[in-house]
């Protein structure tokens, strides 16, 4: 694979953005150089995959197994955890102490042959493969970034273009940083842009022809054949602060504790969806399948207002207290 070098100098007119507490210190200004390659962004998601697994802790599980390849050695990872500490201070903005380890050192041996679906890591860079990443592609790619982040000896850096929605740049950088903690010393100097929208961004045909440049890399949580965004986890398994959802983790034991409440054949039997409709086409087209004096599809869909359920302290949008209906419908967004 060929390798190519690009150098992120100096502060950017964008202005340094530096992030205090428990982000540490997350800025721009201070750098001076950076290296990063393909293989490097090969190495981040190895890392970031690993990390997001030991998070959720599904190894002991049927689902665990089913995702980890035949291959794979059955001896697991211990579970790490570090915890933050933080000052919980009213009168003061929140800190975090800095005296984490500064080198992974996992108890056994971690060689191991990787999960079959890693191979996904590969055909999301394949654009670059023998191109390479240049400071080229990520300065052309800026206009349709949020943020680019810049890792350089185990710390974060970030410059912000644009303003996304609520906070999603916020757990997404959050995700990251405590990637570095669990992983101290393995994570790569890199640099990427991220993007934090709905919709992709980096279209395929829009690089294509005899005078086409090549396409900037781009992390986004969405993906789509005919775009070229490089998948990223959404930010939610952080955290959704402004609709009360916790991280994932927290999440999934509450679901696991909610769903004992009610047994499978005495909940009510039908398919069950509730949200905000007024957000995608699919979804106002779902209100039709309600129930009806002319027809009853077997389907129960409930409108969310999130202002007003935000005012009233989030008492009826819990997931763990949804677990009423025998079935769930799931809407698939589909991008045009």
């Amino acid at each position: 694979m060929a390798e190519r070098v690009q150098i992120f100098q100096g502060v950017r007119a964008y202005g340094d953005e530096v992030i205090h507490g428990c982000f540490s210190k997350v800025g721009v200004g201070r750098l001076k150089g950076l290296v990063s390659t393909t293989t490097t962004f090969i190495f981040f998601f190895f890392l970031l995959i690993a990390a997001l697994l030991n998070r959720m802790d599904i190894r002991g599980t049927s689902i665990g197994q089913s995702i980890f390849d035949s291959r794979t050695s059955k001896t697991y990872h211990e579970r790490i955890e570090f915890p933050l500490n933080c000052s919980n201070s009213v009168n003061l903005p929140q800190t975090c102490p800095e005296n984490y380890p500064s080198v992974f050192q996992p108890q056994e041996s971690s060689a191991r042959t990787c999960p079959d679906y890693f191979r996904w890591i590969h055909q999301d860079l394949k654009q670059w493969k023998s191109s390479g990443i240049t400071e080229d592609m990520i300065e052309r790619g800026k206009p349709s970034a949020d943020f680019r982040l810049v890792i350089v000896n185990g710390k974060a850096y970030v410059e912000k273009y644009n303003k996304p929605y609520q906070t999603r740049d916020v757990f997404t950088i959050w995700g990251i940083l405590q990637l570095l903690r669990l992983y101290p010393g393995k994570v790569p100097d890199l640099d990427l842009l991220f993007y934090s929208g709905d919709k992709t961004m980096i279209m395929k045909r829009d690089y294509k022809g005899l005078n086409a440049t090549s396409p900037p890399p781009a992390f986004h949580y969405c993906g789509e054949k005919a775009a070229l965004d490089i998948v990223f986890p959404d930010w939610t398994f952080w955290g959704w602060a402004e609709v009360n959802i916790k991280p994932w983790e927290e999440t999934l034991r509450a679901i696991k504790k909610g769903r004992e409440r009610i047994k499978w054949e005495k909940r009510e039997p039908y398919a069950y969806w509730k949200g905000n409709p007024y957000v995608a086409k699919d979804r106002v087209d779902l209100l039709k399948c309600n129930l009806s004096d002319k027809n009853d599809w077997n389907v129960r869909i409930y409108k969310q207002d999130w202002g007003k359920e935000s005012q009233q302290g989030f008492k009826h949008s819990k997931l763990e207290d949804q677990c009423t209906h025998r079935y769930t419908y799931a809407i698939l967004l589909l991008m045009e």
